[in-house]
């Protein structure tokens, strides 16, 4: 059902709806007849417990009876018998009943387990070094997704000041390299430097300082704009707000809704736009304020009018902070000071 609601651009554009239905009341139905056998079985065992309690209970009443007749004990004595049994059937059924309910949390269980068993990638580093940012270096870097090698010996500088531009085809390597600069991974051979300092061994908390990173696709939270921003920086003021709204071009958008930036991005639904998300995106990078901005495809949702007011913004604050700049556009990489091209995973 996810799958289909997360894909229903594409189902709609090919027409495919009707054997996407077909598909899903197929699978509906395995699952009813599977959760009809489970009751079946569930139902049986109570009908087979209850009837065996019936039993019990009739044989004990028929003896206590008995002995009672026949004197061999005192009327009392039968009663307490009688419902001392009868109430250790609670406790029984609770037991024979425990099965099916303790399968179902052991099921849960192994799954939390699994959660729990999983190792990062990147381990955090908490006790590494703590360093400004004095530029980047990126020597002989090559990375693999599993066996498919993604990066081959790349190597690059970034300045500080500098607005570093990198063009390429889609799936040339440009995101991947963003993300390791971030230490989303680790780099398969080759080393890259922050500050002079291997990024292994920056602490994690200072690197996310040093760093900003902008993706193509924004992902915006289910609250409301105010923080979704405020998550780049808690303590920021309603001027600094704005301010950073207004270098990514967004802030007339946000003033233009009901309840300004106390909107809930839920309520919206399909009236945020991609190049809209993508302003907020940048908006929550320009708060942030940290010297070194990586930005991946930052003007591609966006019109001309728009991507004019970001690169004033961009240049602007050149020397202030530095930039690298991921783009196919010619437009977008007029402001950088130096170019680099990667195509099939290496930098010339």
């Amino acid at each position: 059902m996810l799958d289909g609601l997360r894909g229903l651009s594409q189902i709609l554009q090919f027409s495919a709806g009707p054997r996407r239905l077909a598909e899903l009341d197929r699978r509906s139905e395995d699952l009813v007849g599977v959760q009809r056998d489970l009751r079946a079985v569930a139902s049986n065992s109570m009908a087979a417990t209850t009837a065996l309690i019936l039993a019990f209970s009739t044989v004990q009443l028929a003896v206590a009876a008995s002995l009672v007749s026949s004197g061999t004990i005192a009327g009392a004595d039968a009663v307490i018998a009688v419902v001392a049994l009868i109430s250790s059937f609670g406790p029984v059924t609770a037991l024979a009943n425990l099965g099916s309910t303790l399968q179902a949390t052991l099921a849960s269980a192994n799954r939390v387990l699994d959660i729990l068993d999983e190792r990062p990638q990147v381990q955090e580093n908490e006790t590494g070094t703590e360093v400004g940012f004095t530029g980047a270096t990126v020597e002989g870097v090559s990375f693999s997704y599993g066996a498919e090698q993604v990066l081959h010996d790349v190597s690059l500088a970034v300045r500080p000041g500098q607005v570093v531009g990198i063009t390429g085809k889609s799936g040339s390597g440009k995101s991947t390299l963003c993300r390791l600069l971030m230490r989303f991974w680790d780099v398969d051979t080759g080393q890259i430097r922050l500050s002079g300092v291997p990024i292994h061994q920056v602490r994690t908390s200072s690197l996310r300082a040093a760093e900003a990173f902008v993706e193509q696709e924004t992902h915006l939270f289910h609250d409301s704009i105010r923080d979704n921003l405020l998550i780049a920086r808690p303590d920021a003021t309603q001027e600094q707000l704005e301010e950073a709204c207004r270098a990514a071009s967004v802030h007339d958008f946000v003033m233009s809704l009901p309840k300004g930036y106390d909107t809930m991005v839920g309520e919206l639904g399909d009236t945020i736009s991609g190049g809209e998300r993508q302003r907020l995106g940048l908006a929550r990078a320009f708060l942030h304020d940290a010297p070194f901005l990586l930005l991946d495809e930052p003007t591609s949702n966006l019109d001309s009018l728009n991507e004019g007011t970001i690169l004033r913004s961009l240049e602007q604050q050149r020397g202030r902070r530095t930039v690298l700049l991921v783009s196919h556009r010619p437009s977008t990489m007029s402001i950088a000071d130096v170019t680099f091209s990667m195509d099939s995973g290496r930098v010339s």
